[in-house]
């Protein structure tokens, strides 16, 4: 009911309302004043928004401004409905208690009058009026806590006592762990506990915890439900990388909303963890797991068997890990310290360490109230993830940044790939387990870790393998890639009659491959026996010592700091993320089967065909969705692919797309058919190698360099292609020729080395600028999908020119394409006139990876360069359709070479004055 009455009356607010006010930080350009005007309009309606503003247009500052400024009167709307049915109130009686039970005099009637034996109307009238009676009052307790809380922020933002107590705490902890440090080490440098007399053990002391470790909240400032708010209309953004999350939060500082708003930055524990022990541990998976054992380890009481009763009372003399950084009274003062101002991931570490309170924990306290969630693309699309870090969609907006990879990232996050060497040491591990603990597990226990065994060993045997040899000396006696539908695959490994949703199930609730991790950590990473590895492993050496007489000789340094060095996470975990893979649908993924030679080097792979049934949950529970971008085109894949499959109707679709900022006279698209020589370029794979069309390609090359300053980044298909043509310049000297005119550089392989590469690439361009010699600048050879096509500015002289070498699509071999294509052949309509959706898929690929690396220039107002796009077969009108509008509407194609260049020599010529 209340829902019913505030969606009513702020539909009539808004239809009242006049102009939409956009606070700026500067005045906007039109098309960010047009952005922002149709974001509020999806975001209002509840609609799912295709966005598409070129990088260099001030597309983040639209999305926060416009999405703010919704949220902002739609906050106020809000309000202003609640103050109204709080006004009207609900009836009471003059004691301030509902009316009695009862009908009114008007409705008594006879018990044998039709009234009474029908359905009364007092009935209805009570039932309406304890529900207006149950809205006021919880509009009543949402305005004494949103009181609260605003309060508590005002005061962190002006009241130093508050920062000062803080301190205060933070030195008593440390005094704390400081004593408590040199008590464990008096008690190390003891002799064993003295054994106490029947009767005695009462009389020892237990181990101490007091409420603040248990959790329990101390000090008449702390409210108990203080850590569990009720979550308030807020809007979470996701991008793909931290470093994009950081950018979009410094623009909300800077913003008119950066003093207000409640922000919050989320990411993971390897991320936020500031506790150095468990930092140390590396692996993602094992801080996941030691981070929650630490908090659980607080609060689990484990049954006890009267086997283990002698040994019980001695077990809880034993201190159990628990982290310094988990109070709530801390954690609650953390929450609020990131709701009072904007913070980035690494300023809300410092604020963590400041305060000894852990950040991970401290930002998914705050989300309740956070009206700006910010987050990496994982957090929100993956759905336990997002249940994990007490995200609730329900209601709520979602804003998807630089989403033009959005359907691989989900398809990526959902597929799951295990090795054969990983399978093999998840049995050992577990077979081992079970010997060691067999007797102490119950028979539910027992049988589910037979039928995990059972289902380890079928997917080795499915690849071609042994399960009680080694995987590294395996020889599997085929290889090549096999791919099965779900149920085929379930029933080749023999497999069909297993629930593997009960077993996930069972691995979900057991925690098994945590209890197994800390088994190998407990006594070293547990392998297969090898006759070729000679040093014994650490369970062989426990089994050792379990041999009546057995004496084991102590580690060697260099051991003991491998044991010390940070483990793999459990092979089981793994697995399990397989396991819960073939559940899905038989229609909406496949199994990849890839035999490379050895055991361990194969491996079994899911791949999910349909990412629309993992973002189906996102676009039915959210008010609305933002899809943006700097190049979303082709949107068709959206469309079909993401939303129609996720049960959005088209009309709920909305697509907004921008020109650029830039004069018109400041951009040169070209796309040229042939060479200087007038060879065709056809960059197909089957041509693309031949001598005549790498020289053809070498050549434009040297006419460009020539008249283009500054530098050129010139974009390869591949890294193998770059390579192949590099090595045939050399040869034949027009790398030589090259370099007369723009020192070379190449993109590497390595992630760490490009930062290298680019800083000395910018000093060659700015020192060749001021030298004024016949080196002119640089050029940068790249490659599409590599490190230098997405998320590198290459604005001014580092990106004069951007050449496309021939079209880089994807390899129509690959078994995953093959399938994909298939399935969308298969579940897509199509009109008789329209390509299929496979050999579209395949086009959309290749063009979205090329506005991808083309839209790398041109990064603000002032900027020109010119697009030069080498290959006949961009001069198709149907490519040249999924390009984006603001090159699409200006591109030209020049048939020959000569035409070409002397456009580009008159574009350069007369922008010259502007550099």
């Amino acid at each position: 009911m209340r829902s019913t009455l505030l969606s009513r009356i702020m539909a009539d607010e808004t239809q009242e309302a006049g102009g939409i006010h956009f606070p700026f930080p500067f005045t906007p350009y039109a098309i960010q004043k047009d952005f922002m005007a149709a974001l509020y309009q999806v975001l209002e309606a509840g609609k799912i928004g295709i966005f598409e503003s070129p990088t260099g247009t001030g597309k983040s500052l639209s999305l926060i401004c416009g999405a703010l400024s919704w949220l902002r009167d739609f906050e106020q709307k809000k309000r202003q409905e609640e103050e109204r049915l709080l006004e009207a109130g609900a009836p009471t009686s003059s004691d301030g208690l509902a009316p009695a039970l009862g009908p009114p005099p008007s409705c008594q009637g006879s018990p044998g009058t039709p009234e009474a034996t029908g359905e009364p109307d007092w009935i209805t009238q009570f039932v309406q009026k304890k529900e207006e009676r149950d809205l006021v009052d919880r509009l009543k307790e949402e305005q004494v806590r949103r009181k609260k809380r605003e309060e508590r922020l005002q005061q962190i933002r002006h009241n130093a006592k508050l920062r000062f107590a803080a301190k205060r705490m933070r030195q008593e902890d440390e005094e704390t762990e400081r004593l408590l440090r040199l008590s464990s080490e008096m008690l190390a440098a003891g002799t064993e506990p003295e054994q106490v007399a029947s009767g005695e053990e009462e009389l020892v002391l237990t181990e101490y915890e007091s409420d603040e470790e248990k959790g329990v909240p101390s000090g008449v400032d702390v409210d108990e439900d203080d850590l569990d708010e009720e979550h308030v209309t807020k809007i979470y953004y996701c991008s793909r990388t931290h470093s994009q999350l950081a950018q979009f939060v410094h623009e909300v500082q800077k913003s008119p909303f950066g003093q207000d708003t409640r922000l919050v930055s989320l990411g993971s524990r390897q991320n936020l963890c500031v506790n150095g022990d468990v930092r140390k541990l590396g692996s993602v998976q094992l801080i996941n797991d030691r981070c929650v054992e630490m908090q659980r380890s607080k609060h689990e009481r484990k049954s006890i068997t009267e086997e283990e009763e002698p040994t019980r009372r001695r077990r809880r003399q034993e201190p159990r890990a628990t982290c310094p950084f988990y109070s709530h009274e801390r954690l609650q003062l953390l929450r609020d310290e990131v709701l009072a101002g904007v913070k980035d991931v690494e300023q809300l570490v410092a604020l963590g360490k400041e305060a000894r309170a852990c950040p991970y924990y401290g930002g998914r306290f705050a989300i309740p109230a956070a009206q700006l969630v910010v987050l990496p693309y994982q957090m929100l699309l993956h759905a336990p993830t997002r249940q994990a870090a007490g995200i609730r969609l329900q209601g709520q907006v979602v804003v998807i940044d630089e989403a033009h990879n959005l359907i691989d990232t989900i398809t990526n996050i959902h597929s799951m790939e295990v090795r054969g060497s990983q399978l093999c040491q998840a049995h050992s591990q577990l077979l081992q387990y079970t010997e060691r603990y067999g007797k102490r597990l119950k028979a539910k226990n027992l049988m589910y870790i037979k039928q995990l065994l059972y289902l380890l060993e079928k997917f080795v045997a499915v690849l071609g393998g042994n399960i009680k040899q080694n995987p590294n000396t395996q020889t599997l006696s085929q290889a090549g890639t096999e791919l099965k539908t779900i149920n085929d695959f379930l029933f080749q490994s023999k497999i069909d009659n297993i629930n593997l949703f009960k077993v996930r199930r069972y691995c979900e609730k057991s925690k098994i491959s945590r209890k197994l991790l800390g088994f190998t950590e407990r006594y070293g990473a547990v392998l297969v026996p090898s006759m070729e590895q000679p040093k014994l492993s650490g369970f062989q050496v426990f089994l050792q010592s379990l041999q009546p007489g057995a004496t084991v000789a102590p580690a060697t340094p260099a051991e003991a700091e491998e044991d010390r060095s940070p483990r793999p996470a459990s092979p089981l975990m793994h697995v399990e993320g397989f396991l819960e893979a073939l559940t899905t649908a038989n229609q909406d993924g496949r199994v990849i089967l890839s035999r490379q030679g050895s055991l361990s080097q194969s491996s079994l792979k899911f791949l999910l065909l349909n990412p629309a049934v993992h973002f189906a949950q996102v676009v039915k529970e959210c008010r609305a969705v933002i899809i943006a971008g700097g190049t979303m085109q082709p949107v068709s894949d959206f469309r079909e692919q993401l939303l129609a499959g996720a049960g959005v109707e088209a009309e709920r679709v909305v697509e907004f797309s921008c020109g650029h900022v830039i004069p018109p006279d400041h951009i040169l698209p070209l796309i040229i058919c042939s060479g200087p020589s007038n060879q065709m370029l056809d960059f197909t794979y089957q041509k693309r190698g031949l001598p005549q069309m790498m020289d053809e390609t070498g050549r434009i090359l040297c006419n460009l360099c020539n008249v283009v300053p500054g530098g050129v980044v010139c974009f390869f298909p591949s890294y193998e292609y770059q390579h192949q043509v590099c090595a045939h310049w050399e040869k034949s000297g027009l790398l030589a020729r090259l370099t007369i005119r723009k020192r070379i550089f190449q993109e590497p392989k390595k992630a760490n080395r490009v930062e290298q590469v680019l800083l000395e690439y910018s000093r060659c361009i700015k020192h060749c600028g001021q030298a004024r010699g016949t080196e002119t600048g640089a050029l940068l050879l790249s490659v599409v999908g590599g490190k230098m096509s997405e998320g590198i500015n290459f604005s001014d002289d580092l990106g004069r020119c951007v050449v496309m070498v021939g079209m880089p699509y994807p390899n129509i071999m690959s078994p995953e394409l093959q399938e994909k294509m298939a399935y969308l052949d298969q579940m897509l309509p199509r009109a008789p006139s329209q390509a299929r959706p496979g050999k579209a898929l395949v086009e959309n690929l290749c063009m979205k990876a090329v506005n991808q690396s083309i839209g790398r220039a041109i990064r603000h107002q002032k900027d020109f360069a010119s697009i030069v796009l080498l290959d006949q077969r961009y001069a198709s009108p149907a490519i040249q359709a999924k390009l984006p509008a603001w090159i699409r509407d200006r591109v030209e194609v020049k048939a020959t070479f000569g035409p070409a260049f002397a456009a580009l020599r008159k574009f350069h010529r007369e922008k010259a004055g502007l550099s």
